[in-house]
């Protein structure tokens, strides 16, 4: 398996090497800009970019203290490291370590991890409807004379359709979850057991996931947290970009313009491999800032490195702390979630 792995991560960064050779002749970067831009970043607003990421976790943890009060009532706070941790673990080892924060849950709290594998099954579907509605209520207002009017637009509508698929998803499940599942399972057993298995086991995850909202207040409140996390994770990205005071297209920009640079970071992160997964992402928002702003590369590359550390690494020093104050191995416990990973979402 070892073997395997090194076998895979040679052919990446082989693949990476050869791009890069390929194009140097149409890579026109100016590495004296690029730390220019460094030196004058205004660092305020990268403080403030990092204060309102943290924000975010506390968030995270009422909500998954809501999804756990029909069961156990819990203090926010009491989950607070796990989250601190599982974040940690998907910053340094890619999304396979997704797991580790309903393991550290579970063990916290004391309850099954199958219970706390449902919480996270239903986060993350909150995750993506709030996200799908900030992004849908921003775009569809963009100025019309911004470049690339029309893709904003349209992404924008696309959101709004994802959202409403999302909602009517939520409502057939918490109404008929177990028999969409069986339903589901029967027609994808000819073709492959072990994906029918899978499948059907999360949307049972989904269901017990929403029957973990007792009340339509739960629901409300949860939302509205899902919400303001999302709107709060926007105002992140806005804080990073306005710290490039040297590059006029950054330093104006607005809330419902960086929904597209959020949304190409969201989608690289999905894939994320450790260290790897940083540059793919500093690529991926570099090239949406060099294409929608027009924003110059180094620029973009700068604050795109910002980005990653303002909104994915900021989280490390809190969650080593944790770790080391819970006596937690990032390494073993990423292992152990890796291997249950093929089972579960990720988003």
């Amino acid at each position: 398996m070892k073997n395997r792995k090194a076998i895979v991560w040679l052919a990446v960064i082989m693949a990476l090497a050869l791009v890069v050779y390929f194009n140097r002749g149409r890579i026109h970067f100016d590495w004296g800009m690029f730390w220019q831009q460094i030196r004058h970043i205004a660092w305020i607003h990268i403080a403030a970019g990092i204060a309102l990421i943290y924000s975010t976790y506390l968030l995270r943890s009422y909500r998954w203290a809501i999804f756990l009060g029909p069961t156990k009532k819990v203090s926010p706070f009491t989950i607070l490291g796990p989250q601190f941790i599982g974040f940690t673990a998907v910053s340094l080892f890619g999304r396979l370590a997704d797991l580790i924060r309903p393991a550290l849950i579970a063990k916290r709290v004391q309850l099954p991890i199958s219970t706390q594998i449902a919480v996270y099954t239903i986060e993350r579907m909150f995750d993506l409807g709030a996200a799908a509605i900030i992004f849908s209520s921003a775009l569809l207002f963009v100025p019309r004379d911004l470049p690339h009017h029309e893709i904003f637009v349209n992404t924008g509508k696309a959101a709004t359709l994802i959202t409403l698929g999302i909602a009517v998803f939520a409502v057939i499940i918490r109404t008929s979850g177990g028999a969409v599942a069986t339903a589901i399972h029967a027609a994808l057993h000819p073709l492959s057991k072990p994906i029918a298995d899978s499948v059907a086991d999360k949307i049972r995850g989904f269901r017990d996931g929403l029957n973990a909202l007792a009340s339509a207040q739960d629901f409300f409140i949860t939302t509205l947290v899902s919400l303001a996390m999302w709107g709060i994770i926007g105002l992140a990205y806005v804080q990073t970009l306005r710290a490039f005071v040297d590059t006029p297209e950054l330093a104006t920009i607005t809330f419902s313009r960086t929904m597209l640079l959020m949304g190409a970071s969201i989608f690289a992160s999905a894939f994320q491999i450790p260290i790897i997964g940083w540059f793919t992402q500093i690529t991926a928002t570099a090239f949406s800032m060099h294409e929608f702003y027009g924003a110059p590369i180094e620029a973009a590359t700068a604050c795109g490195a910002l980005l990653l550390v303002v909104c994915w690494l900021s989280i490390i020093p809190a969650g080593l702390i944790a770790a080391r104050l819970n006596h937690v191995s990032l390494k073993s416990a990423a292992a152990e979630a890796a291997s249950q990973a093929p089972a579960e979402p990720a988003l």
